[in-house]
């Protein structure tokens, strides 16, 4: 459906949602993300963000201390899992690829990167508390 019809016929887009809207930037996080997170009210509940990536935006290779989810609502990212070896952090296995519409799960600890090829508008869900630890 183009905007044109989403406009007259009051359908909600990613486009028109005010979802995607009052985003902020972070304390000691990379160029070109944003983020609206939800109101921590539960100590044993998730922390659910929206971000938006800018296209050639990336992360550094880090890890989280809960499990995470991610849903690419709009654009193409990619996922690199790396394991420590004798001589430093070596790729475990091959890139990921996530379009739009796909979920990706991450366990707690595990140790990856996340490269933006378009711009993205991702779900994040983080259990518990959200942390980021980078890893050289």
């Amino acid at each position: 459906m183009s905007k044109n019809n989403a406009d007259t016929n009051n359908e909600v887009t990613s486009e028109t949602s005010s979802i995607w809207k009052n985003h902020v930037s972070a304390p000691n996080t990379p160029d070109g993300f944003t983020l609206r997170t939800t109101f921590p009210t539960n100590s044993d509940g998730v922390e659910v963000m929206l971000e938006k990536w800018e296209a050639g935006s990336e992360e550094p290779i880090h890890s989280h201390p809960g499990d995470d989810m991610t849903v690419v609502i709009e654009g193409k990212m990619s996922i690199q899992f790396f394991t420590a070896g004798s001589t430093g952090l070596v790729p475990d296995g091959d890139r990921i690829f996530l379009n739009k519409g796909d979920t990706g799960y991450i366990k707690a600890g595990r140790i990856h990167d996340a490269k933006y090829i378009g711009d993205c508008k991702l779900v994040y869900v983080h259990d518990k508390a959200f942390g980021f630890t980078a890893h050289n």
